[in-house]
């Protein structure tokens, strides 16, 4: 583990949205989490729990129109405090991967915090909607955390007929590799990732 605490605190404020997020990544999966859909704080509560990141989000948006400015904007500030938590990403392991079963649904997630943003996502959602969340915004999430946190993302739901089940296992898969990709590797500790020396 770092030496150094790996936490930080964002605020965003625009004309649409306020947020504010809090992260510990070296945390046991804490929770406090307030976006006013109720889905997407289930999907965000499983990133803390299987990524054992404590993790506040208090957000206010213009929910009388829809969910997309509070969906991305959370996205945008979550990598923004996983980009100032990480700092150099000395030690870390930088690349994580995980499968994710629930019921009949399958996901796959690989990430890398190479400093270079991308996301790849192959998700056929069998709903529009699911509980108060638009599923169209599940990938404005991962792009405004990927954007913000300079990581390479590749999402794949390989099965799956329903889509809570879709969408749980994404996140959850999310949380695993992403755990794994922040972790300090004691055979590396204190060194960059990377043959250029820096990410």
């Amino acid at each position: 583990m770092s030496s150094l605490p790996r936490t930080a605190s964002v605020q965003r404020d625009t004309k649409e949205t306020q947020i504010h997020v809090a992260v510990n990544l070296d945390g046991t999966g804490e929770a406090q989490l307030a976006t006013g859909i109720g889905f997407f704080d289930h999907m965000l509560d499983q990133i803390a729990r299987h990524g054992l990141i404590d993790l506040r989000i208090d957000a206010k948006g213009d929910l009388h129109i829809d969910g997309h400015h509070t969906v991305e904007d959370v996205g945008i500030t979550l990598g923004q405090a996983f980009a100032q938590a990480v700092g150099d990403k000395r030690g870390i392991r930088r690349y994580g991967h995980a499968y994710v079963p629930l019921d009949e649904a399958l996901s796959r997630v690989t990430i890398d915090f190479s400093g270079r943003p991308g996301l790849h996502m192959d998700v056929n959602f069998t709903a529009g909607s699911i509980g108060g969340l638009d599923t169209q915004l599940v990938f404005e999430f991962f792009q405004g955390f990927v954007n913000h946190a300079g990581a390479t993302l590749h999402i794949d739901n390989l099965k799956g007929h329903n889509a809570h089940h879709q969408c749980e296992t994404i996140f959850k898969a999310f949380a695993r590799a992403t755990r794994f990709a922040l972790e300090i590797d004691p055979r590396a500790a204190g060194v960059i990732p990377s043959t250029k020396g820096s990410l």
